[in-house]
């Protein structure tokens, strides 16, 4: 019975050891299976829709020698062998200039100078780049090759505070290719390097603006601040722009109550025209950026003017929260690397909408003036246009004068010989109508006197005495000429050594 329990204890424990070695397998190769599949996914990684050490055609199976020479190409430029990567394509292009590949070959050529970098390997495969675009306009690459054109002033972007040239080529280039070539693959990827440049000179125009704000420099800061609500509609501050324009027009309306010598009245108008354009500041900001963060301040800075709060639309709600949702909040690390990184920080760029395209007319300071001199004279005259601002109506043939036109200066010089010397022309008198009703007042001789004769000019007389009864002024000079001047004395000093005279020559000193 012993025996018979002991067989069975001992059966019972090789299947549970046999058990769980089937789950131990079981488990081992799940994890096997998931590691593979994570391999397999990590491996089949989306790659970037360009990429310029990747060979285009590495899945053409062709044995012909320009296909060689252009993969042999393709390894160098991998290998950061960018000279010998051209110089292969180079080959290829005067070899075969026939070839299927040329068109990527010089393309290539374009991507080993981008590849190689600094400043004037950059400038040379922009100049690639274009001479690919003039050559094969049509060809479905030449949107590829704008658009590096374009990634060549981006890579190059100074940061908003500094130079930006880079960026507004950047911004030319990428519109270039949007309009250039719609239908391309990559206009998704332009359109955001367009709102990521748009971004770095919103932010430009909006320091600059705000610098000039806190100097109470209202003009110049409002033009700047105009130019980026008006051309940047998608920046990520277009809130605070609009705040800072409300604010500089407030600050306008408090110039104008301060002034002194203007009448009540004239101020009242002035400071109702800039509190209006300040409250359509405001109601902007709550009308176009409803989800934007500062729009509590414009409501209540339209409740301290005793101002209604308008209220946004649905469509303006959605396209709001669509933008603030698209945009990334610039974290630690991103301010440590802009601080240490060659280009700006573009992280709160929008990802969603259409950039702008076309610049509208930049506004500038001087027109500013011009508005704010307008609307001086029109509260100083209740509302009407400034006088000599609208050009008068000329009169006809037959009608009198107006006195709100200036009279016409009379023609300077005249026909040759009928001159007076004094740069106006002599007019006769009209004749005289016999059987007119009225007769004419004044003298009936008209004719001018005869021009009287210049008197002849005086001899000339010289002041110069001279020295006898017939000398003449230049015997008188050439007498005093003549004079000796007077010999210097022994006790005065004198530059000439003098000789020495009796005992004094024994005197060695």
């Amino acid at each position: 019975m012993n025996r018979f329990h002991l067989k069975m204890a001992a059966a019972a424990l090789a299947a549970l050891m046999l058990a769980a070695g089937a789950s131990a397998q079981q488990a081992s190769d799940q994890v096997s299976t998931q590691i593979s599949a994570h391999k397999k996914t990590k491996t089949h990684k989306q790659k970037k829709p360009y990429d310029l050490s990747a060979n285009p055609l590495a899945n053409v199976k062709s044995e012909q020698p320009d296909k060689q020479l252009y993969d042999k190409a393709m390894i160098a430029m991998k290998k950061g062998r960018y000279d010998v990567a051209r110089l292969d394509l180079q080959t290829m292009l005067n070899t075969y200039p026939d070839s299927e590949y040329r068109m990527r070959a010089k393309l290539a050529v374009g991507d080993s100078w981008f590849k190689e970098g600094g400043s004037a390997a950059l400038t040379q495969a922009e100049a690639e780049y274009k001479d690919f675009i003039t050559f094969f306009p049509d060809a479905p690459e030449a949107a590829e090759a704008q658009m590096k054109v374009g990634d060549i002033y981006f890579s190059e972007m100074e940061k908003p505070d500094r130079d930006s040239t880079n960026a507004e080529h950047a911004e030319q280039e990428y519109r270039i290719m949007i309009n250039q070539f719609p239908d391309s693959t990559l206009i998704p990827q332009a359109k955001q390097k367009l709102r990521e440049v748009q971004e770095v000179l919103g932010e430009r125009e909006t320091q600059i603006g705000l610098y000039y704000e806190s100097r109470d420099n209202y003009p110049a800061a409002l033009a700047r601040l105009e130019t980026v609500s008006d051309t940047y509609p998608l920046y990520s501050k277009s809130d605070q722009v609009l705040l800072a324009m409300g604010d500089a027009y407030e600050g306008e309306a408090h110039n104008v109550q301060i002034t002194r010598g203007l009448p009540g009245a004239v101020k009242e108008r002035l400071r109702a025209v800039y509190l209006d354009k300040a409250a359509a500041a405001y109601d902007k900001v709550i009308t176009r950026y409803p989800m934007a963060p500062h729009v509590e301040d414009a409501r209540d800075r339209l409740i301290a003017m005793n101002r209604p709060i308008p209220e946004p639309t649905a469509e303006a709600v959605a396209e709001s929260d669509a933008e603030e949702r698209s945009r990334q909040p610039i974290r630690f690390t991103d301010t440590m690397l802009g601080m240490v990184k060659h280009g700006p920080t573009v992280v709160e760029a929008v990802h969603v909408g259409d950039p702008s395209l076309t610049d509208p007319k930049r506004t500038i300071a001087p027109d500013i003036n011009k508005d704010n001199l307008a609307i001086y004279f029109a509260a100083v005259n209740g509302g009407k246009p400034a006088p000599g601002l609208v050009a008068a109506k000329p009169t006809g043939v037959n009608e009198p004068p107006r006195s709100d036109q200036p009279s016409v200066a009379p023609l300077q010089g005249g026909a040759p010989g009928e001159g007076t010397g004094v740069g106006v022309s002599v007019v006769s008198a009209p004749a005289v109508d016999p059987n007119a009703p009225v007769k004419a007042v004044g003298p009936v001789n008209t004719a001018l006197p005869a021009v009287e004769k210049a008197a002849a000019a005086p001899l000339q007389v010289n002041d110069i005495k001279s020295t006898g009864p017939t000398s003449t002024p230049v015997q008188a000079a050439s007498s005093k000429k003549k004079q000796k001047a007077p010999k210097a004395t022994d006790d005065e000093s004198s530059s000439k050594k003098k000789k020495k005279k009796g005992l004094s020559k024994l005197n060695p000193f």
